[in-house]
């Protein structure tokens, strides 16, 4: 009984971790579907650009993020196998036990045989019985000889029992192995894959590297470009911020007046105690009464507010950048490479701030509250200054930037400068 009661403590221990490792390689496959769906994705995209034109700095982009996915979906791969190769170890380690288990069930079971064999005769059980010192001396006896006999069906249960844990955990054994075999085809057919991408990464560095001088003069074109897009932020700030002490001062100018009507009705003690009361500083000078309810609300959607536009990618991040050519550009937004002529839309609602023409494209300045999100490079715009938007309301279309291709350039400010945009932006999958 003890040792059939200790054979499924020990297989309900070791179901558990079992259990534990299959969730996790669950959990790792769900993750490998959507690194896949993600490769499918940028391949789409990545197909679609090399039908429209040459080499450019998307197709760079892209087969960058498709090299990058490619690696995670390798190191997914090599988790996997870890946990497999687990699992081997803790099954096999398993069915040793089992081996010992049985060795020991067995050597008592054959001893407790040979000793029934031995006193197998009616006259020993009645001797043994009858040879009592007393009544409940042999009461005892008969219940003992009542529990052995148990005892030994028991010991051939446990036997039986044991060998059939021994043999699903063998059988498990080996469909694990057959998995990790599938599993390591996967592997060396994605490192192939990987290979493939690579030559083709070099393949478009080297047309890049050809157009060095191209590229070049289009950099300093955009860079040129982007200088004019933050002087025209800075000018909206600016404009807001004189508007907004102008509109204060005539606030105090007004208040001043009301406070001094009415200590000219009040009793001294009174107005000595109103000249105490201490005034509330305002966090910027940006926020008033209307607007403070919109900043709180921008504020709470840092990191899921949405992106500009349904479907781009991110050509160049906030910060600096390097380019193939080796050249770095410090960019003060994100440039998103979209399908020309795709809606742009406001990422939260504001006040237009305003319209901007900056050589052949259009720039839309959207306040709020002390914040300011501005997108660039669109071939038309459907909001005027002035105008309240929504979260989401398309405000005009993207146009083909210096290179030829779709993009727009998305930045968000406030009075002290500029933001990381995608600390703002809901994370991309």
């Amino acid at each position: 009984m003890v040792k059939l009661i200790f054979s499924l403590v020990v297989f309900s221990f070791l179901s558990m971790p079992a259990f534990a490792q299959q969730e996790t390689r669950e959990e790792l496959e769900k993750q490998r579907a959507q690194l896949k769906k993600e490769m499918e994705q940028t391949q789409k995209l990545l197909s679609s650009n090399k039908a429209k034109t040459k080499e450019n700095l998307v197709q760079w982009k892209l087969i960058n993020d498709k090299v990058n996915l490619q690696n995670r979906i390798i190191d997914n791969i090599s988790r996997d196998i870890n946990l497999l190769d687990n699992n081997i170890y803790n099954n096999q380690k398993e069915i040793n036990r089992y081996n010992k288990l049985l060795d020991t069930l067995k050597e008592e079971y054959a001893k407790s045989m040979v000793y029934a064999y031995k006193n197998r005769g009616n006259y020993a059980f009645l001797n043994f019985i009858f040879s009592a010192a007393s009544f409940n001396d042999a009461i005892r006896r008969v219940a003992y000889l009542k529990y052995y006999r148990d005892y030994r069906e028991k010991q051939g249960e446990n036997i039986l029992r044991t060998q059939e844990l021994r043999r699903q955990r063998i059988a498990e054994l080996g469909g694990i192995k057959v998995q990790k075999s599938e599993v390591l085809k996967t592997k060396d057919k994605e490192m192939g894959a990987l290979e493939a991408q690579k030559v083709e990464k070099d393949k478009i560095m080297n047309e890049l590297k050809k157009q060095g001088k191209e590229l070049n003069t289009q950099l300093a074109a955009y860079k040129k470009q982007m200088k004019k897009v933050d002087n025209a932020i800075n000018a909206a700030i600016n404009r807001a911020l004189a508007d907004a002490k102008k509109a204060a001062i005539k606030k105090a100018n007004e208040e001043t007046v009301k406070t001094n009507a009415t200590v000219t009705n009040t009793p001294a003690k009174s107005v000595a105690t109103a000249k105490k009361d201490p005034k509330k500083v305002p966090e910027s000078v940006l926020l008033n009464a209307e607007n403070i309810a919109l900043n709180d609300n921008f504020i709470k959607n840092r990191g899921i507010l949405p992106w500009p536009v349904d479907k781009g990618v991110t050509i160049m991040h906030y910060g600096k950048n390097q380019l193939p050519s080796g050249s770095v550009i410090d960019v003060t937004g994100v440039t998103v490479g979209t399908d020309i002529g795709s809606n742009v839309k406001a990422v939260f609602e504001g006040v237009v701030s305003n319209v901007v023409f900056i050589e052949d494209m259009q720039v839309v300045i959207i306040q709020h509250g002390k914040y300011f999100t501005t997108y660039s490079n669109l071939s038309s715009v459907s909001v005027q200054r002035g105008q309240n938007v929504k979260t989401g309301q398309v405000i005009g279309k993207a146009a083909a930037n210096l290179d030829g291709i779709g993009a727009i350039d998305f930045l968000i400010n406030d009075e002290r400068g500029s933001i990381d945009p995608e600390k703002w932006l809901k994370r991309q999958n």
